[in-house]
């Protein structure tokens, strides 16, 4: 793992209207890692992530990026620089087919050299998807339109990849799916940040996690050290 930074954020507080929802949360991400955030619902996960992509302003705090301030870019702007979202409950296009999805997230490519090489890197990955690219993608099953979410995303070649929630409803085997496929995404160059409630799952693969409660920080450290965590194993883990 590099020892460069990616992604910080530093004390940021953000909320929708006058409610908070985060209170001075801070985050790192190293280049080259899969940092996952634990916690249960409503704590506040989803929010962090709408907050380094620009969908929400924070209050108080900074967020960087790759060393640049992005505390109050737009998302488009800060999908440029780098930054993809897969979005809980998948958010594809379902009345497009499956290239369809892919190519409207290649829309920060530039030549068409450019986007056969990201589809070409992307159904490697996930055969299924050329195997289906003609078809409509609200035909596909749960685990296939996981799989087009996360590919969408990958289309643009982002150097972080937000998560939120890939498991989610998924059968056992396509969780390994999704565990194996985040571990190659990030072998290939990818940073990630994973929000996932499978929290053996999201510790497997990570090197480095943060349980958030009620809107803040509770516990971090190494992956590991958390897996054996009292807390973590009892609240998360479902092992008294």
């Amino acid at each position: 793992m590099s020892t460069e930074l990616l992604l910080e954020l530093s004390g940021v507080t953000a909320g929708y209207g006058k409610m908070p929802v985060l209170h001075g949360v801070s985050i790192k991400c190293h280049r080259g890692e899969i940092v996952t955030l634990l916690g249960a619902n409503g704590v506040g996960k989803t929010t962090t992530l709408r907050t380094i992509l620009g969908q929400l302003k924070p209050r108080d705090g900074e967020i960087k990026f790759n060393g640049a301030d992005i505390t109050r870019l737009p998302p488009h702007k800060t999908a440029a620089l780098g930054v993809a979202h897969s979005p809980e409950g998948r958010n594809i296009f379902g009345n497009l087919t499956v290239i369809e999805n892919l190519r409207a997230g290649a829309h920060l490519l530039k030549t068409r050299k450019e986007l056969k090489e990201h589809l070409d890197r992307v159904y490697s990955m996930f055969p299924r998807l050329k195997e289906r690219r003609t078809q409509i993608a609200g035909s596909l099953s749960g685990g296939e339109q996981q799989m087009l979410a996360m590919g969408r995303a990958l289309m643009s070649n982002p150097r972080l990849m937000l998560l939120d929630e890939p498991s989610l409803g998924l059968a056992p085997q396509l969780v390994k799916l999704v565990a194996d496929t985040l571990t190659e995404v990030n072998r290939t160059g990818t940073s990630v940040l994973l929000v996932e409630q499978n929290a053996r799952l999201a510790l497997e693969i990570s090197r480095y996690g943060y349980v958030m409660e009620k809107g803040a920080i509770a516990l971090e450290g190494n992956a590991k050290e958390l897996g054996a965590d009292e807390q973590v194993k009892k609240v998360y883990l479902g092992i008294a």
